[in-house]
Order: C-alpha cells, then sequence, then structure tokens
C-alpha cells in the first residue's frame, strides 16, 4: 500500500481530488488543508511515501520552509508540487529533487514569474473558498485572450497593470475590468471568454493528482 499525503482544498476541492487518486487500487491517500510550516514534520509521522503540495497559507500562518521539504526528500519520501505553493516551492527546489507540474510551476521555473502575490488569494478559512482572483489565472486567461483577438496585447498589459496594482485579497475580473478602458463591445467579450476559460490552478491540481496516479501504477 502506498501512502500520499495532499495538501489541498482551495484549487481542488477535497471531493473532487478523490475522484481522480481515490479510485486506484493500493493506494491510501490523506487529503489534507493548504499547507503551513510545522506541518511536514508532522506528517513524517504517517510514513507517507509521496506528498503533494498544490496549496499552501502565505499571510495567515507562516509558509512552509525549503528546509521542511528537504528534509522529507531526505527521508526518502517523493514530493510533488503545482498550482499554488507547491508550484512556487518546486521552482526553487527543483533541482534538488522536488518534481514541479504544469504551468504555474513553469511560469516560476522560467522566470516569467517570481513573486508569491501571483498565486495568492483571500480565503474562507472555514470552507476553503477562495473570495479573489490569483493574478496567475487572470495572466493566462488575458494571455489567451490576446491569441483569439479579443483584446490586444497593449490591453492586456492595461488589465495586469490594473490587477497587479490591486492588493490581492479584493483582486477580481470585476473590478479589474471596471477600472480598465476597454470599450463595452470588448469587455462584453472578454467576459464570455473568461466564463469559459479553465481555471489554470485547479487545471495544475489535478495534473499533479494525475502524475502521482501513473507514478504508482
Amino acid at each position: 500500500m502506498v501512502k500520499v499525503i495532499i495538501y489541498t482544498g482551495l484549487s481542488l476541492p477535497f471531493d473532487e481530488a478523490r475522484e481522480i487518486l481515490d479510485s486506484s487500487e493500493g493506494i491510501e491517500v490523506i487529503y489534507k488543508r493548504p499547507i503551513k510550516r510545522g506541518d511536514l514534520s508532522l506528517a513524517l509521522r504517517e510514513n507517507p511515501d509521496i506528498i503533494g503540495i498544490i496549496d499552501g497559507v502565505f499571510h495567515q500562518s507562516s509558509a512552509v520552509g525549503h528546509k521542511e521539504i528537504l528534509n522529507v526528500m531526505k527521508r526518502g519520501v517523493k514530493v510533488y508540487g503545482a498550482s499554488s505553493m507547491g508550484a512556487l516551492r518546486a521552482s526553487e527546489l527543483d533541482t534538488l529533487g522536488m518534481t514541479g507540474i504544469g504551468y504555474v510551476y513553469s511560469q516560476y521555473a522560467s522566470g516569467e514569474v517570481d513573486s508569491d502575490d501571483d498565486v495568492a488569494v483571500m480565503l474562507d478559512s472555514e470552507t476553503l473558498e477562495a473570495l479573489s482572483e490569483p493574478l496567475i489565472n487572470m495572466k493566462y486567461v488575458f494571455t489567451n485572450a490576446v491569441a483569439e483577438n479579443i483584446i490586444t496585447e497593449e490591453e492586456k498589459e492595461e488589465l495586469l497593470a490594473i490587477a497587479k496594482q490591486t492588493f490581492y485579497p479584493k483582486r477580481n475580473y470585476a473590478q479589474t475590468l471596471t477600472q480598465s478602458s476597454l470599450d463595452d463591445d470588448t469587455k462584453n467579450s472578454l467576459i464570455d471568454f473568461i466564463r469559459e476559460s479553465a481555471d489554470i490552478k485547479k487545471e495544475d491540481a489535478k495534473d499533479l493528482l494525475k502524475t502521482i496516479k501513473e507514478e504508482i501504477q
């Protein structure tokens, strides 16, 4: 039996995560809330084989440290990261053995993104529901909107500048579009595109679970 610990709940709800991993035989999966400093020491007591870090706290508590992750890997535990805090830490520790997965990880690893603010969101501490929009999602959607000729590159840069200047708990599409100079037709087209667009943090989280599943089988 392979024991897996997954820190999620925000980018990917627990019930959706279970649909991906819990259907596999020979796997015991423990789902935990977003990771914070000190959690990995407790996790080691459960003797996991694999740890997947998706979500983590940034400002509410101290973030998980690099030394904590390195200590876990020294114990022979494979550590994967994606989507949010996991992507950030994986980009910093991939040369030391942590495996990064997905778009958000590649953005950090390439240097296109270098701030934890890009994945930070305001959340409901009880339900883990996101109450704001992560900047990394907005960048992904606006970049695709340029490729689809819905907005221009200049309009994309304006939208991202507005979003970056907004404190992350208040960051959302409606507020960003309201402050922009886009005309009404462009705004309406972009709103429709946003509604149809994938949540890239969520997709990355799913890819992490699928990767772990493939690794075990």
